[in-house]
C-alpha cells in the first residue's frame, strides 16, 4: 500500500497541488477520508508555510495526516500516541534529507523573487517531489506499523 500511496502523492504534485496538498491528500484517500477541506486545510502551509522558511510543506502535510489518522476528537482524549508518530516522523524525515527547514532543503529562500527565480531555473521542484514522496512513504509505514 505504501508505494501506491507514495506514487499518488506524486501523482496529485506533478498535477499542480504543492507539497502539504499532495501528502495530505494523498494519504487521506488512502485512508479512505474524503471531504472538501482536503487538500484546501494544508494550503498555507506549502512552501515552506506560505514561503516564509519555515517547516517544509511535505513534512507539515505529514503531520496533518498524522493527525487526521491517529489524533483525538475529544478534549478527554490522550495525546502521547499522536505525538510520538509525530516525533518518529520527524526523526526519521531529518535523518533521511538532513533538515525539516525548506530553504535549507530546497536551496533557496521561496519568499523572494531571487529565491523562485533559482527555484525554476535550477529545476529545483524536483527535490520537492522527492520530499513529497519521501513524506508519504514515512507517514504511511509509521500508521501501518501503528494501526
Amino acid at each position: 500500500m505504501s508505494e501506491e500511496v507514495t506514487q499518488r502523492s506524486r501523482e496529485l504534485f506533478d498535477s499542480g497541488f504543492y507539497c502539504a496538498e499532495s501528502v495530505l491528500l494523498a494519504i487521506a484517500e488512502s485512508q479512505d477520508i474524503h471531504s472538501d477541506l482536503i487538500p484546501r486545510i494544508a494550503t498555507g502551509f506549502c512552501s515552506g508555510v506560505a514561503r516564509t522558511g519555515r517547516t517544509c510543506g511535505a513534512v507539515s502535510g505529514a503531520i496533518m495526516a498524522i493527525g487526521l489518522t491517529a489524533g483525538r476528537n475529544l478534549p478527554e482524549k490522550p495525546v502521547d500516541d499522536t505525538y510520538t508518530l509525530v516525533q518518529s516522523f520527524l526523526q526519521q524525515f531529518e535523518e533521511r534529507y538532513g533538515s525539516l527547514e525548506c530553504p535549507i532543503l530546497t536551496g533557496c529562500n521561496l519568499g523572494t523573487p531571487e529565491g523562485q527565480r533559482i527555484f525554476h531555473q535550477n529545476h529545483l521542484i524536483e527535490r520537492c517531489q522527492g520530499y513529497v514522496e519521501g513524506a508519504t512513504r514515512i507517514t504511511i509505514s509509521l500508521l501501518d506499523e501503528n494501526p
